[in-house]
């Protein structure tokens, strides 16, 4: 191989365009494509990735790297293949990729590995103990401790258990009695868990079928589709995910595993790594909850080859692991997989582009798949459906589906002026839950104590002053909060609008349903789990482990706890109200719904006792809620598809958002309409352009926003004549264009 005399680059900045560079003779061995390079740019220096190594090069003005940072290519060239491709399909600039594709702790080489000494096992003679003895018999004890030691072990470590202190360690040393070293040591996020191996379950005839596709698959990668694995709620998809990653394993290869909510991580984690127990190191862990210093042990862990399993939630997709074999991404269908930042990458889709590049079989895993990977998976093309749809209809160990009641609040409003938080029948439900020890989960996708604080005078609501939302109260922090942009304010005493003592809080959120429980049912042991309370690291394993042990009776959550999780002693699930989502300006509110009452539903009855679930709903007909009543999930794709088909959306047609922003709203508005006229006259007749419209959350973070909705079939031209239009039109300094391909909410 030729040493190269240049390299192309994509530096730290956001400057769009890719840079040349000469090697040094000293770095002509060392320099690969994906390594990291420290360059001049301009009158300082910056941190760059190699992209290409050159011979030549018609740039002008060449200037030599500086130095070369950490050793070999920290991305793999199937990683770049993967970021450009992102670049061009999601209308971002490849250096924004590459942020996702580095953590930032890797990025900027900041942080080191930790060290700490540790003491080695050596030959101490019996006669060196008996003349400490005499003199320092606090170092006799210890020197007698560590000549009874097998293996290595922290110097703190060791102090503990002796009671000692590190005065003596050190004089130990001094004297050359002892081995000691300073190393360094991973920070490993469960460091503090005991893991329990276990065994595998026995799989039933259709879990074995499964088995059976995906082990095909990962011998014949190059030939094989994407599986859509469609399981019913505790069908026992996550076994035939463990036995086909052990496959893997078998034959060299290795495995990714998404999940969609960092809850679901600690449950993830335990059963994985007491399954591959015997294989040291073999799990690693990534999710945001990390600290810096984990996440660069964990990703380094992956990168040097050490671990053969990633868990983690959507960034997990970038784990530079090597000779991967198998991706499963598991409850494929959630919106947590869609970055909501550039780049706008949705996970899935990313997973399913990787798989293809790196030759790997991939796994799309859910109870209630998207439409676009049902869709996928059951209509013709040429050469069949572009997925393989591989079904698990069951329960195991023939579980019934848990039992739908739907509670009409019309008809409890009727009976009463104020329509409870409980209806009668949920409560009765719970205190007969109670009385059986059995335990409860109530669902309620929305924080807060209040949802709004009204003057019952002149009925206006203390509004976001930053946002088109009203704020919600927070009893814990006497406080009205806005979960959008993060705004807070002091509870006014009077209506800041009229003047009088006419306030009253309207509606309710996850805070207030756990304090209304409390007092109905006071010697139950009631917890949350939201955003709000789940701040502290540890907040999401302790709640889930006292749960799962049955210190917790009744867990009141957001959608948070409403998927993957597993606790056989719950028998009953409440939806507080089914509604929240169903009516959003949205075209797919009503296929969320869906998904979210079946998969809060699949929580119940898991164990040996049925389940039962109550729906609280003002639009008890609803397809959505009717469909999820009975488990019905192809009746619901087939009249959701065609109302899609109809419309010309997704999957049938790709869409695109354009958002344009700014603080002065008449700005935002002319060049958003400014920016429809350019594409009317760039984009060709088959792509459908919307007007530009107000956003229907008009104002976010206190910015005016425009919508531009355009959709058509050719997603990578249409991308690229979005992308020269913008980078043509001059936008005003405090006016900002985002491009979202396949957005996933239109708020």
């Amino acid at each position: 191989m030729m040493k190269p005399a240049y390299v192309r680059v994509i530096i730290d900045r956001a400057i769009q365009r890719e840079l040349d560079y000469s090697v040094p003779e000293t770095l002509a061995d060392k320099i690969y494509v994906g390594s990291r390079v420290r360059v001049p740019f301009r009158e300082k220096s910056a941190l760059a990735t190699v992209l290409a190594t050159l011979e030549q090069t018609d740039a002008k003005g060449i200037r030599p790297i500086e130095a070369l940072v950490g050793e070999g290519p920290v991305v793999s060239e199937r990683l770049l293949e993967l970021a450009k491709w992102m670049s061009a399909y999601y209308c971002c600039p490849l250096e924004t990729v590459m942020r996702s594709l580095l953590p930032q702790v890797i990025r900027r080489a900041e942080i080191g590995w930790k060290k700490q000494l540790v003491v080695h096992p050596s030959n101490i003679a019996s006669g060196d103990i008996d003349k400490l003895r005499r003199r320092a018999p606090r170092q006799a004890e210890l020197l007698e401790a560590i000549a009874k030691l097998e293996k290595p072990i922290p110097a703190a470590m060791l102090l503990r258990n002796t009671s000692l202190d590190n005065q003596a360690l050190r004089a130990l040393a001094r004297r050359n009695l002892i081995d000691l070293r300073e190393e360094s040591v991973a920070r490993d996020p469960h460091a503090d868990e005991q893991f329990v191996a276990s065994g595998y379950l026995e799989l039933n005839a259709e879990q074995t079928v499964a088995l059976k596709k995906i082990s095909e698959a990962l011998a014949a990668p190059e030939s094989a589709k994407p599986i859509l694995l469609h399981g019913v709620t505790g069908s026992g998809k996550t076994e035939v995910y463990l036995q086909a990653i052990r496959f893997a394993l078998e034959h060299g290869r290795n495995a990714i595993v998404l999940v969609p909510e960092i809850s679901l991580t600690p449950q993830t984690v335990e059963r994985f790594k007491s399954r591959f127990a015997e294989i040291h190191d073999a799990v690693a862990v990534l999710h945001s909850h990390l600290s810096h210093g984990e996440r660069h042990d964990e990703w380094h862990k992956i990168h040097a080859g050490r671990a053969r399993i990633v868990i983690g939630a959507r960034s997990a997709v970038f784990a530079p692991l090597k000779d991967l074999g198998l991706i499963i991404v598991d409850e494929e269908h959630e919106t947590t997989y869609k970055q909501e930042e550039a780049p706008r990458y949705h996970a899935r889709d990313v997973a399913v582009v990787r798989a293809k590049i790196e030759k790997c079989a991939i796994v799309l895993g859910s109870a209630t798949p998207s439409l676009e990977s049902y869709h996928n998976a059951t209509s013709p093309t040429r050469t069949g459906p572009k997925y393989e749809l591989v079904t698990l209809a069951q329960r195991v160990d023939q579980q019934q589906m848990p039992l739908m009641r739907i509670v009409d609040l019309r008809q409890e409003r009727r009976k009463e002026k104020i329509v409870p938080i409980l209806s009668e029948k949920l409560s009765q439900a719970i205190a007969s839950r109670l009385e059986k020890r059995e335990q409860t989960i109530l669902f309620l996708n929305r924080r807060g104590f209040s949802t709004s604080l009204l003057c019952s005078s002149c009925g206006e609501a203390r509004q976001c002053p930053n946002c088109s939302v009203a704020l919600t109260f927070h009893r814990h922090m006497a406080r009205l909060s806005c979960h959008l942009c993060g705004h807070t304010a002091t509870v006014p005493k009077k209506c800041p609008a009229c003047g009088k003592d006419a306030l009253i809080y309207a509606g309710f959120g996850t805070e207030k349903v756990e304090s209304t429980v409390s007092n109905l049912f006071p010697k139950a042991n009631v917890r949350r789990m939201d955003a709000d309370s789940m701040t502290r690291k540890e907040a999401y394993r302790e709640t889930l482990r006292n749960f799962r042990s049955g210190k917790i009776d009744i867990l009141v959550g957001t959608q948070m706890i409403a998927k993957g999780l597993h606790f056989p002693n719950v028998t009953l699930v409440g939806i507080i109200n089914a509604d929240l989502a169903l009516h959003l300006p949205d075209f797919r509110a009503g296929e969320r719904t869906f998904q979210l009452l079946t998969q809060v539903a699949g929580r119940a009855g898991r164990g040996e006792t049925p389940g039962e679930v109550f729906v609280q709903t003002y639009t008890p007909f609803s397809p959505s809620i009717q469909f999820a009543r009975h488990h019905d999930f192809t009746g619901y794709f087939e009249q959701e598809l065609e109302f899609r088909e109809r419309c010309d959306f997704p999957p049938f047609k790709h869409a695109v958002l354009i958002t344009v922003r700014s603080e002065h709203e008449g700005r935002a508005k002319l060049s958003a309409e400014t920016l429809v006229r350019r594409l009317r006259e760039s984009l060709p007749s088959e792509f459908a352009l919307s007007d530009a419209a107000p956003a229907p959350l008009e104002k976010l973070q206190g910015q005016f926003r425009f919508h531009i909705l355009i959709r058509g079939e050719a997603i990578m031209r249409l991308s690229r004549l979005i992308r020269e239009t913008i980078d043509k039109l001059p936008l005003p300094e405090d006016v900002i264009a985002t491009v979202d391909v396949d957005p996933y909410q239109l708020l």
